[in-house]
C-alpha cells in the first residue's frame, strides 16, 4: 500500500468505519438465524426506490415491531407491515414493500425453513450460487443480494474478500485499487467488512473528493 492510499483508508474508515449491520443493531458473528434474517430483510428494503438512510430507519422499526425471526414476521399482518413502513418513511412503496416482505418470509420458510445458514451450505462458498439464490427472493435483485454478502462476510469467512458495485465505484474514485481481492490488501482481514461499508458510506455521503483532499492535507 501507498502512502497515499494508507492516508485515504485511514481517513475512510476514521470517518465511514462502521458496517450497516452494526448501525442496524444485529450482531453477525453470533451467525445465529435471527440476525441473518434481519440481515436479509435489510437487504430487502434498500432495493425499494427509497434513499439509504430510509432503507435503515426501515429495517430498525421492523425489529422494534418485533419482528426479528420468520415465525414472527409470519404472524404479523400486512396492514401492520405497511404502516410500519409508511411511518419509516416508505409512503409511496409501503403497500408493495409490505407484501414482498411476506412473500420473501415464505419462501425463507419454505426453501430454508427460516435459517439463511441453510443457504450458505447450498453455496458451499461459491458468491456466485449464493447471489443466484439470494435473489430467488421476490423483491431481491443484484443490490441487495450485493448488500447482503458484502455485510454477511463477517461471519461467512468463505465469501470474503468481497465488495459489491457500489463499493468498487467508491474506492474507482478514491484512486484505490479495484477489486475486492487487492482491497482486502489494504486492511486486516477482520477490518475487511468495515472497509467496504466505509466505502459505500463514502459513496452515499458523496464526499470521496473531501476524504482525498484530507489524505492530501495530512501528507
Amino acid at each position: 500500500m501507498s502512502e497515499k492510499q494508507y492516508r485515504i483508508v485511514s481517513a475512510l474508515m476514521k470517518r465511514h468505519g462502521r458496517t450497516f449491520a452494526a448501525e442496524l443493531g444485529v450482531d453477525l458473528k453470533r451467525n445465529t438465524p435471527s440476525p441473518l434474517f434481519r440481515l436479509l430483510c435489510f437487504s430487502l428494503l434498500t432495493s425499494a426506490p427509497v434513499q439509504a438512510d430510509i432503507a435503515m430507519k426501515g429495517a430498525i422499526a421492523l425489529g422494534r415491531a418485533g419482528w426479528t425471526t420468520p415465525g414472527k414476521l409470519a404472524d404479523s399482518r400486512w396492514e401492520a407491515r405497511a404502516k410500519t413502513l409508511n411511518e419509516a418513511g416508505y409512503a409511496r412503496v409501503d403497500e408493495k414493500t409490505a407484501t414482498q416482505l411476506d412473500e420473501m418470509n415464505r419462501q425463507l420458510l419454505d426453501d430454508y425453513h427460516g435459517d439463511l445458514r441453510r443457504l450458505r451450505e447450498h453455496a458451499d462458498g461459491d458468491v456466485a450460487r449464493a447471489q443466484k439464490a439470494l435473489k430467488r427472493f421476490k423483491g431481491i435483485g443484484e443490490t441487495g443480494a450485493g448488500i447482503f454478502l458484502r455485510e454477511v462476510q463477517r461471519a461467512w469467512p468463505e465469501f470474503q474478500p468481497f465488495a459489491d458495485r457500489a463499493a468498487l465505484k467508491a474506492a474507482d474514485k478514491l484512486e484505490l485499487p479495484g477489486s475486492a481481492e487487492e482491497l482486502a490488501g489494504l486492511v486486516d482481514r477482520a477490518d475487511y467488512p468495515r472497509l467496504v461499508a466505509a466505502l459505500v458510506r463514502a459513496q452515499l455521503a458523496r464526499d470521496t473528493d473531501e476524504l482525498r483532499r484530507a489524505a492530501d492535507s495530512s501528507a
